[in-house]
């Protein structure tokens, strides 16, 4: 049976509905707006909509906007209604957010108002550039807008509408398109949607089904967006078995040599560690992370929960499990990577998706695959690296859908066995030692000073350039360590810098900071 509307909308007929849309590349928001119109066209409606593009990718979304108004009423004035182009602040009644920072900035633009606008957002989040370039946890607070939401639009309705819409084999503009039935600010009745959605003809079973729980999303009690999809958290518990008797000896070694409250994080670490090169570097992982916990235990570890030795088996497996070229390319190449890429575009059975690898490798990196000797030659030859940067300078286009595509993408995981000779492994190696070092010398003057070394490591991350900054940013650290060492406050201290190095990309509040505690400079 449809639910009747029990919405107000449309009961001036002097005045047009108006609808804002907030929406992202591939979030099907020109197709939600398609459907507005039809529907309004098909149940007694005149509609406009218009549209403007944001830039690439996340960094500014679509704003549609649409506006109704009855066919009747102007017909009445026997006079061709005039739309307007785009959303005036405080005159918005709908307000349709593809993704929860989408929200946030129609907040901020002035479309939503306590007065006239119903907010209707999804609460997943696809991360933006400004939150990816932060070189730590630059990621907005959902609360914040989820609390903006409720006190700033007359009714906040919102869901996690992708997790919905994927979840029946659809796209979010379904979901959004339910929850928009749902939320009865439109004069239409549910079969109205239904029939609109048939009318479109592509994907119409899974849009219905993904229209159907949208539309149910917002009629039952909404749950926050904390509770539907929660970020993940700790690592789950040490198996009581491994799946190999090899792997179950390394195991072992965990339980023997290290205490209870670390055995999580040791057990992810180790998974992280195997998965990325073999069973000896396993071992050289528990061999690393028990030197460092022999020093943190006799500095008082126990009594301080043993976190630098939780810190240190987080930070040491991820080290030890750099990307680079052989790792891009192993994780390019697995077959679970196509599954999830057809699964989120949509694609049946019998359609073929194509996807384009974009590889740019800098001449650095290509050097660091080879073995040591053979780099350090080549890059002492200034003739040679001109040719290899040569060859190198437009980069590569692979796709990965082909046999050719994925024959390269193979070959150049396949080189995992070559990685413990290359340069790059013997720099990374050295480069953690040296931390290490710092790190055991750091537990025997203070516990909290060593914590805070180890969790220096959080500055590097990340892929070619990205990962060179890290590494500056890093080297300031250790540099600011030394100086720090035997003052009474170089626990808080250092970790006020960790935290000001990963505030911003440029350095500027790292520089700061390093000026209030009178660092020398460097």
């Amino acid at each position: 049976m449809s639910a009747q509307p029990t919405t107000s909308r449309g009961s001036e007929p002097s005045r047009p509905i108006t609808i804002a849309i907030m929406a992202m590349g591939g979030q099907g928001g020109g197709v939600l707006v398609d459907w507005i119109v039809d529907l309004a066209e098909h149940n007694g409606y005149l509609a406009q909509s218009t549209s403007v593009p944001g830039v690439a990718q996340r960094t500014g979304a679509t704003i549609y906007y649409v506006e109704l108004l009855a066919a009747a009423h102007a017909e009445s004035r026997r006079a061709q209604p005039v739309f307007a182009l785009m959303p005036v602040p405080g005159e918005v009644d709908i307000v349709i957010a593809a993704e929860l920072m989408e929200a946030g900035r129609a907040i901020q633009r002035g479309l939503v108002s306590k007065e006239r606008t119903t907010l209707i957002a999804s609460t997943h989040r696809d991360f933006g550039t400004l939150e990816k370039v932060v070189p730590g946890n630059g990621i907005a607070d959902s609360a914040a807008v989820l609390e903006a939401g409720d006190r700033y639009a007359r009714r906040f309705l919102h869901d996690d509408m992708q997790h919905l819409a994927r979840r029946e084999g659809s796209v979010i503009s379904a979901a959004l398109f339910g929850a928009l039935a749902g939320s009865g600010e439109l004069p239409f009745s549910d079969d109205a949607y239904r029939e609109t959605i048939r009318r479109a003809g592509v994907g119409a079973e899974p849009s219905l089904r993904a229209w159907q729980v949208g539309c149910n999303a917002i009629r039952e009690p909404i749950r926050a967006a904390a509770d539907s999809q929660p970020l993940p958290g700790e690592p789950p518990p040490l198996p009581a078995r491994a799946a190999s008797p090899e792997v179950e000896r390394l195991r072992q070694r965990i339980v023997s040599e290290f205490p209870p409250i670390a055995h999580p994080m040791l057990g992810a670490g180790l998974q992280r560690v195997l998965e990325y090169q073999d069973l000896a570097y396993g071992a050289e992982y528990l061999d690393r992370l028990a030197k460092v916990h022999q020093r943190a235990a006799a500095a008082g570890g126990e009594s301080h929960g043993h976190v630098g030795t939780i810190e240190a088996a987080r930070w040491i497996a991820v080290g030890m499990a750099y990307d680079d070229i052989i790792r891009v390319a192993d994780l390019k190449s697995r077959a679970e990577r196509f599954v999830r890429i057809r699964r989120e575009v949509g694609a049946g059975e019998s359609e073929v998706v194509g996807t384009t690898e974009y590889f740019h490798p800098r001449l650095e990196e290509v050097l660091s695959m080879l073995p040591r000797g053979l780099a350090q030659k080549l890059e002492r030859s200034q003739g040679l690296r001109n040719w290899i940067d040569r060859r190198l300078s437009k980069g590569r286009r692979v796709r990965s859908h082909t046999i050719s595509g994925q024959l390269m993408l193979h070959g150049l995981a396949s080189l995992r066995f070559m990685r413990r000779a290359s340069l790059r492994h013997h720099l990374e190696q050295q480069h953690l030692d040296d931390w290490l070092t710092r790190a055991t010398r750091a537990f025997e003057h203070d516990y909290r000073f060593g914590v805070e070394v180890v969790r220096c490591r959080r500055a590097i991350k990340g892929y070619s350039d990205t990962h060179a900054r890290g590494l500056t940013r890093f080297d300031r650290l250790m540099r600011a360590a030394e100086q720090l060492q035997g003052r009474t406050d170089s626990a808080d201290a250092l970790a006020s810098l960790l935290s000001a190095s990963l505030a911003d990309a440029p350095g500027g509040a790292l520089e700061r900071r390093w000026k209030a505690l009178e660092l020398q400079p460097l």
